[in-house]
């Protein structure tokens, strides 16, 4: 089985948040890779980044999303630098990928200083471009299809997200 559909994007675009209700519309579960991350450690994320480290992180973040595809069968919802692994966008051909993209004056106001956000803690408007800047031709490249969230409700991204799949 796989996902019906996976959520990519930078933090602040949206991917739990509609993720959520897109699976409540689909009558399908949701699931966030960076809550499983979570249950494997045992602890938030941002004690991990602390505790043991960002590549510490990433190889449980593999590791997450591997599984995630492998058993997913809702819509799924990646981290926002899970993308940065070659082996994380070799495994994400074949599946239904959707980039939420937004650009910095929302995702700085969504996302907002930054709390529970390890990466960015220091300085989240210049970190918040610097990941924006990397990460937007990852997404560009896993993405069968991009929806734009700025300025936009919720509810109308679940819309044209759910309108992308198949019936």
């Amino acid at each position: 089985m796989a996902p019906v559909v996976v959520l990519v994007g930078a933090p602040g675009c949206g991917k739990t948040t509609v993720g959520r209700a897109l699976a409540a519309t689909l009558g399908v579960e949701f699931r966030d890779t960076d809550t499983d991350i979570e249950q494997m450690a045992g602890k938030p994320i941002p004690e991990i980044f602390i505790d043991e480290g960002e590549a510490h992180f990433r190889t449980l973040e593999r590791a997450a999303v591997a599984a995630a595809l492998a058993g997913g069968t809702g819509v799924l919802a990646l981290g926002g630098g899970a993308v940065l692994a070659e082996e994380t966008r070799a495994a994400l051909i074949g599946h239904r990928v959707v980039h939420l993209s937004v650009e910095l004056p929302d995702a700085v106001r969504r996302v907002g200083l930054g709390a529970g956000r390890p990466l960015l803690a220091i300085n989240p408007r210049a970190t918040l471009k610097h990941l924006l800047d990397q990460r937007k031709p990852l997404y560009a490249e896993v993405a069968t299809e991009t929806v734009v969230t700025d300025g936009r409700a919720p509810t109308q991204v679940v819309a044209d997200v759910a309108a992308l799949l198949p019936r």
